[in-house]
């Protein structure tokens, strides 16, 4: 497979990597554009780019004073979906995908770190992003905040028990997941070499939260690459890039 095609991939969190989705852009012929906004790097031409993915991180959609690129980011998310080009949003990136299209985002109620069951929505069973997705799934969450609505004509896919709003579709080819689907074994073996992320974890739930968090998350690993792998060939289908 030829790599002719471009991804733009947006970082705002050092270490933090696309995982598995850099499996999918290696299939389907996708050459990796990474932009670090967090350390000063600028937002690219659009033109030159056939897919964007947005990834997490630990800062929030409404603090543009601290960090005024994320003004940059979101007018070019607006940009790029208007466009109609496919979009995936991983946690922040799927705050910043509703902020941007005048949803509201703020502090969660009860935030999610570790596995968590998640439900698809009545409207998300019948959306084309969703097709052939199992209505329950068990995914990887690390978040504290939360879309509190999302923006108008948008689709609710998922839902869980503490977040109303864990996926949402704007039209048929952009998503954003509160979840993160990208995450794999490789990415959570990192965290054992980095302090700051094992002690957020153990702030959060002890001193053997990662330890707990590997026993919870790896049975689901092969779960995890089939549910993620069908939204993402689902956004390549209704995208044009699939058949």
């Amino acid at each position: 497979m030829s790599l002719d095609k471009k991804a733009l991939v947006i970082q705002h969190l050092d270490h933090d990597q696309p995982g598995r989705f850099l499996d999918f852009f290696a299939e389907d012929g996708f050459f990796p554009v990474f932009v670090r906004l967090f350390e000063g790097q600028r937002i690219p031409d659009l033109s030159g780019f056939d897919l964007m993915l947005v990834q997490g991180g630990a800062q929030n959609v409404w603090q543009e004073a601290e960090y005024p690129w994320f003004a940059e980011e979101k007018a070019a998310i607006r940009e790029w979906v208007a466009a109609g080009k496919p979009y995936f949003g991983l946690c922040l990136g799927h705050q910043l995908l509703c902020d941007a299209h005048g949803g509201a985002v703020g502090p969660a109620a009860l935030g999610e770190v570790g596995v968590f069951d998640i439900n698809v929505t009545e409207a998300g069973a019948g959306h084309p992003l969703m097709a052939g997705q199992g209505l329950r799934q068990r995914v990887m969450q690390w978040h504290h905040a939360e879309v509190k609505r999302a923006p108008e004509g948008a689709v609710i896919l998922a839902e869980s028990a503490r977040t109303r709003i864990q996926a949402v579709a704007i039209g048929d080819r952009a998503i954003g997941t509160q979840f993160h689907c990208e995450l794999t074994t490789q990415s959570m073996a990192t965290w054992a070499s980095l302090p700051t992320w094992l002690a957020a974890l153990r702030a959060e739930h002890g001193p053997s939260a990662y330890e707990d968090f590997i026993r919870a998350a790896y049975p689901l690993m092969p779960e995890m690459e089939r549910f993620t792998r069908g939204l993402w060939r689902n956004l390549m289908r209704v995208s044009g890039f699939r058949t």
